[in-house]
């Protein structure tokens, strides 16, 4: 499947922290004829085994995503909601949504608050309820809804909902599609809840105990009008090695031997520093003893808003580079 279509087919399921199964499942299909079993922890993370007799080596994309959780129902029908993972009031009125069960809204602004005055209290979500009794027979209090923004391509950049994560569950699938002979014994983990604090990510790596880890996640791009510099990568410079973020400081040997393997293997590549946010490396790098842990990234626009953007060049890098990691020689 092409970059988009795996997008559309993931962003089709209903997908918050907490809720992932529906995405868990249409991944296992697609990663089913490339490995040699799959396993569902407690947490719900999907585990996809590759088995060697090498190093164990853990890939993990999460595919959870932010969303709203509805806090309340008023007598005129909307619906006041809380946030699940990191939502900004700025980002969401006008903003299409979708529930689970199908149905549609929109977020809008109560009264005539002022933009810079608006906080998520201030935010209300409308499915053209009647009245409270109306909009009762569609949601309940405890739903959650996503963002129901439509993916597209427009020359070399992605637009999408959600490339934070689904954009690295494509790149570990295509990944997938590219391992041909690994010795290295190969995890690639589909992790729950990175959203709310990188919970599937800790509870897998303590059980898969590996002995090298890669989150695969966006990062931001520095690249936008009056940038103010707080990153390092750029969208369409390639694939971005991560050194550091807020969670994690990337242990050298791993970021020496990704650069190492994207010379030798002509995959254009970037160094990425992000002076705030993390990424599943920030629970995995801590896992028992430690883990030799790195980080490859996506460089994306707008994280966390309605439309994201990325380079498709830099996807394609992306899974380039893990597929080589997955097939390198590595120290056990």
């Amino acid at each position: 499947m092409e970059i988009l279509e795996l997008m559309q087919t993931l962003n089709a399921c209903h997908g918050p922290s907490g809720q992932e199964q529906a995405v868990a499942a249409a991944i296992r299909t697609l990663a089913a004829p490339y490995v040699d079993e799959i396993t569902t922890d407690t947490l719900g993370n999907l585990i996809c085994h590759k088995k060697g007799t090498g190093p164990k080596v853990m890939f993990a994309a999460h595919m959870d995503s932010i969303g709203m959780i509805v806090t309340h129902i008023d007598e005129k029908g909307y619906l006041r909601f809380g946030q699940v993972g990191g939502l900004s009031p700025h980002d969401l009125p006008g903003t299409p949504v979708r529930f689970a069960n199908g149905t549609r809204g929109v977020v809008a602004v109560q009264g005539k608050v002022e933009p810079k005055e608006w906080k998520l209290e201030h935010l209300y979500i409308d499915v053209g309820a009647r009245d409270r009794e109306d909009a009762m027979t569609m949601v309940q209090v405890g739903d959650t809804a996503v963002y129901d923004t439509t993916p597209f391509v427009n020359g070399e950049k992605l637009f999408s909902p959600y490339l934070d994560d689904r954009i690295a569950c494509v790149v570990l699938l295509k990944a997938l599609e590219q391992i041909t002979d690994s010795s290295n014994d190969l995890y690639f983990v589909f992790t729950v809840q990175e959203e709310v604090g990188l919970r599937g990510a800790r509870t897998a790596a303590y059980g898969i105990d590996p002995d090298y880890g890669i989150a695969v996640d966006v990062t931001d791009s520095d690249d936008i009008p009056d940038a103010p510099h707080e990153c390092s990568s750029v969208a369409g410079k390639g694939a971005a090695i991560k050194v550091m973020d807020s969670s994690v400081i990337c242990h050298p040997k791993v970021v020496k031997q990704l650069e190492t393997l994207a010379q030798a293997r002509n995959i254009t590549y970037q160094k990425d520093i992000l002076r705030f946010g993390g990424t599943d490396a920030g629970a995995i790098h801590q896992t028992r003893a430690g883990v030799y842990t790195g980080g490859i990234s996506v460089a994306t626009r707008y994280v966390h808003t309605p439309l994201e953007v990325a380079h498709l060049e830099d996807v394609t890098a992306c899974a380039a580079l893990v597929a080589a990691f997955a097939q390198a020689e590595l120290e056990a």
